[in-house]
């Protein structure tokens, strides 16, 4: 969804423009951590890789080498979502990268250091070296190539959403556990500490029940261009596609249930500067639905690709919020889908006190047990020790099960059939 300079902004800002006091010792060490140009966020350090056996051959499960992983396309997320990430995991080699054009497979290969660069998809899933596949097409082909994949044997780590309808995502996870592999779609921040503290915190009923959920995830116009795919019918585009899909992941786990109904929407339709004749407007630049759940508790979410200026001329700050409203006090956490760079707990009890939590390491949060992770672990990082974990055949501490991104698929479809925008079309691919 972003990248890490967008994420960040200009990694040269000094702390006091970041609003940080740099007299206060924890906000400099905060703004060293998170914002200096040596962060191990942006610029992990590189880990020696388990040793390959001689001679080895087979499922990487029998042979003790690394894990190879090859990329569907040059995109711009797969640096922060896998190469980076890669680097500090010693059984994960970025091996192999696929474009439709040579020349952009072996300009992103040389970039990055990776061995093999195809021309085209298939070259890569043909090749018997790649173990795993990580799929950051956009939504409307994670379908046909997912189920390539899958087909060819290979494990895959396939962007959110899953694709185009929850049928096809269905028919996804159904292939993958035919073919004995592992299938995860890489929303990232469910694998974060902070959004599991935030859970623990609901889910111990200090705040008492559930009452509504909230999700804010709107962008500032500027940030997602014009022409951008995710403003592509064909492809899936849409707010509640690239954005919606989080806030109905989020809202969904934070209310440990699916919803019954959508009781109502609003929309603003993405409208291109040049609007060609006969351009049907079932894009949506914004998307808000609320809906109903279990025990008269509701969920809402706003997802916004391209929030313009307050009051036409100042331009507006992402907001990226789950907000859980509970019988004796609220829990907000701020910055779920990036809380590495900087996320802030604030728990609010009725008539009581207030405070504010972060969770940057899994440690902070069960001491007896083994440290999973470091404080400068991206979500993906995360993501990316859960998914070698359910490869080789251990329990993961977070997972994300297929049931889980079927139904958040589902109701992705519900919300755009309530406004009337209708599903987004599925794969011409038969598989």
């Amino acid at each position: 969804m972003f990248d890490a300079v967008r994420l960040t902004g200009n990694m040269s800002t000094p702390p006091s423009s970041l609003g940080l006091n740099p007299t206060n010792p924890a906000r400099l060490r905060h703004w060293q951590l998170h914002y200096d140009p040596s962060s191990q966020i942006v610029n992990p350090p590189s880990v020696p890789k388990k040793p390959f056996a001689v001679g080895a051959s087979g499922p990487p499960e029998l042979n003790g080498r690394p894990l190879r992983f090859g990329i569907l396309g040059a995109a711009n997320i797969a640096p922060i979502a896998l190469v980076l990430p890669a680097r500090s995991h010693p059984d994960v080699v970025v091996y192999a990268v696929a474009a439709r054009n040579l020349a952009r497979a072996q300009a992103f290969a040389k970039k990055h250091e990776i061995e093999k660069a195809y021309e085209g998809y298939q070259a890569l899933l043909d090749d018997p070296q790649v173990d795993v596949v990580y799929n950051p097409l956009p939504n409307g082909l994670h379908y046909e190539w997912t189920m390539k994949a899958l087909a060819a044997g290979k494990h895959v780590l396939n962007e959110k959403p899953s694709a185009n309808t929850a049928a096809e995502t269905k028919e996804m996870f159904d292939l993958a556990a035919k073919k004995g592999v592992v299938l995860l779609d890489a929303y990232h921040y469910r694998f974060h500490p902070a959004l599991k503290r935030a859970k623990a915190i609901i889910d111990s009923r200090e705040l008492g029940k559930v009452k509504h959920v909230h999700v804010d995830m709107v962008l500032p116009s500027g940030m997602i261009r014009e022409g951008d795919i995710r403003y592509d019918y064909s492809l899936g585009g849409g707010a509640m596609m690239d954005l919606g899909c989080y806030a109905m992941s989020c809202a969904r786990y934070m209310s440990s249930a699916d919803p019954i109904s959508v009781i109502g929407t609003s929309h603003v339709a993405w409208v291109p500067k040049s609007e060609p004749q006969g351009y049907t407007r079932n894009v949506d630049r914004r998307m808000e639905a609320t809906l109903a759940m279990p025990n008269d508790a509701t969920i809402s979410m706003s997802c916004d690709l391209a929030a313009p200026p307050t009051l036409g001329f100042i331009p507006q700050w992402p907001q990226i919020r789950t907000r859980v409203e509970c019988m004796i006090g609220t829990l907000e956490l701020f910055n779920h889908v990036m809380p590495t760079i900087y996320h802030s707990i604030t728990v609010k009890i009725k008539g009581g006190a207030t405070r504010v939590e972060k969770v940057y390491r899994q440690q902070q949060l069960e001491g007896g047990k083994a440290i999973v992770g470091e404080e400068w672990w991206t979500t993906y990082r995360f993501q990316l020790e859960a998914l070698v974990d359910k490869i080789r055949g251990r329990e993961p501490e977070t997972w994300l099960t297929g049931e889980d991104s079927v139904a958040t698929m589902e109701w992705i479809e519900n919300v755009y059939e309530k406004a009337g925008l209708g599903s987004r079309p599925r794969s011409n691919y038969v598989a």
